[in-house]
């Protein structure tokens, strides 16, 4: 079998009433991911193989490390990524154990510099510490409370295959010995589910759970003409995207599990009927991937040059679109009556971003650090479709707009004002925490705005926005292209599990003064953005 990758033009059939084809400009220029002022502080590209031969580095000497960061005795640490910059300061990104358990929430970030100097952010300030690692509940008290969670969820096939594993927990105030239990199954909308359950391993207690399926939802194809790289293999082309890390898009038939069937074409020329779907999401997983590499200088979603995998027509008339991690994928629903698949850009660049959070800093999917992880591929999501200068669908900071799931025209989500939905919150308070993470995202989407384009009425692409502001302060955007190299060196290099408002505010200070300097107008934007949302 031969996989010589090879780039076509094809044509992709437009999911509406009319017929008629568009032709859509694929940005493929060479960005830069160096600041414009640069200070030496910003990442440099490692390849593969680079990157492997840092992490292992890290992790030989990863117990000198812990001994010198001030950990006990009883922990160690385990290196997860490594991040280097032009002047010589390395990122290291670890995850922690106590006695040989898991510590959830004890993840860290070393920030050496060249001259040996060592600072370090961690996801709990708490000393790492218990009693005992003998657990008074039984592992099927913990697999029983599990399951009950799920059912409260309105869950339905929920099983546990895995037996509860015994962890420390140490996202949320005193650490403690618990158990963490995996329950599968499929959310009452169709998703499929993997929540994440703590029970304390002394009382029984439910003390956290995670849905770790990220959902996310996007706007039918309007993309007409596109390039996509395919693979011949025999006398058959497949989707399998040689140029981007091996990415493949597969056809469930309107299944809910397994991978699939690989696309193939006879004549390379792709489009109509079931076709059109994985046109969709092979594209806009192409895109993505450039925005990051030629953007953000990153290679892939976990920045070791292997693609993920996107799968279209799941399940009957399911009306979303979801990351899974463990499966390292992409997965798209056809809409309601199975009438208009969500495979277009904006889905792909959300659901892979989110690959990109679970790849770095690991936002909680729960609570204020859940809200930082939507808001992230919000923010990224609206970057490439910027990137992507697609002339049907004009880049803007409307989310979901094309999808018309209200029935009136209207956006899911504003970054200008996100209120404006009728759920999503402006400004941060001290409740934003117990609220759905697709409105808890809405303060830093509007830091995003702000900081990007500003307070004030603004048309751009054609779309008007009125961005206000919590104190009534003006806020003068630096433009987005600085807005998301701060995100992304805060998320990468800053970010930690359990990172709240507040803390995004620190990480973003910090990756503004690593890229601009910390007297730069870049820098005081930053201030003045997340002011202008209530975090002081």
């Amino acid at each position: 079998m031969t996989s010589t990758p090879r780039k076509y033009t094809l044509r992709a059939a437009a999911l509406v009433a009319s017929a008629a084809m568009v032709a859509v400009t694929v940005q493929t220029g060479s960005a830069t991911a160096q600041p414009d002022a640069a200070t030496g502080a910003s990442a440099v590209a490692l390849s593969a193989q680079q990157r492997v031969t840092a992490i292992k580095s890290a992790q030989a000497e990863a117990a000198d490390t812990a001994q010198k960061i001030g950990l006990g005795g009883q922990e160690k640490l385990v290196a997860r990524d490594v991040i280097k910059d032009a002047d010589g300061t390395v990122h290291t990104r670890y995850e922690r154990t106590y006695e040989g358990l898991p510590v959830l929430g004890g993840d860290l970030v070393v920030h050496e510099k060249k001259n040996g100097t060592r600072t370090v952010d961690k996801a709990t300030q708490a000393k790492i510490a218990v009693s005992t690692t003998d657990a008074a509940q039984p592992a099927a008290s913990a697999k029983k409370s599990a399951l009950s969670a799920s059912a409260a969820e309105k869950n339905t096939k929920a099983e546990a295959k895995d037996a509860p594993r015994k962890v420390i927990w140490a996202a949320s105030g005193k650490p403690v010995l618990a158990y963490e239990t995996v329950v599968t199954g499929v959310q009452k909308d169709g998703t499929p589910s993997e929540l994440h359950v703590i029970t304390d391993a002394k009382t029984g207690a439910k003390l956290f759970q995670d849905e770790t399926i990220e959902t996310g939802t996007g706007t039918s194809s309007y993309s007409g003409t596109v390039p996509l790289t395919t693979t011949k293999s025999g006398s058959t082309y497949n989707l399998t995207d040689g140029a981007r890390g091996g990415h493949k898009t597969y056809d469930l038939r309107q299944g809910t599990s397994g991978t699939g069937t690989l696309f193939t074409d006879a004549d390379d020329k792709w489009g109509g009927g079931r076709q059109t779907a994985a046109v969709d999401a092979h594209y806009g997983a192409a895109v993505t991937w450039d925005f990051y590499k030629n953007v953000l200088g990153r290679n892939g979603i976990r920045n070791d040059g292997k693609g993920a995998y996107s799968r279209v027509h799941y399940g009957n008339s399911y009306v979303n679109a979801f990351w899974q991690d463990s499966c390292f994928c992409m997965t798209y629903g056809d809409g309601q009556n199975n009438a208009n698949p969500l495979t277009a850009l904006d889905v792909a660049a959300h659901e892979m971003s989110h690959g990109v959070t679970a790849a770095t800093a690991k936002l909680n999917y729960s609570g204020e650090s859940g809200g930082l992880n939507e808001a992230t591929s919000d923010i990224f999501g609206t970057a490439t479709e910027f990137y992507a200068n697609n002339a049907v669908d004009k880049g803007d900071y409307l989310i979901g707009e094309k999808i018309n799931i209200n029935g009136d025209g209207t956006p899911l989500r504003y970054m200008d004002k996100p209120s404006k939905d009728g759920a999503s919150k402006d400004y941060w308070s001290s409740s934003l925490g117990g609220i759905d993470v697709h409105y808890s995202s809405g303060p830093a989407n509007h830091f995003f705005y702000l900081l990007s384009e500003g307070s004030g009425t603004k048309t751009i692409n054609g779309v008007t926005y009125n961005s206000p502001t919590y104190d009534n302060s003006k806020v003068t955007g630096i433009g987005r292209d600085k807005a998301e190299k701060i995100w992304y060196r805060a998320l990468t290099t800053y970010f930690t599990s359990t990172t709240k408002y507040a803390g995004a505010r620190t990480g973003t200070l910090k990756a503004a003064a690593d890229l601009y300097g910390a007297t730069s107008t870049e820098y005081k934007t930053v201030a003045a953005a997340w002011t202008a949302i209530n975090v002081k």
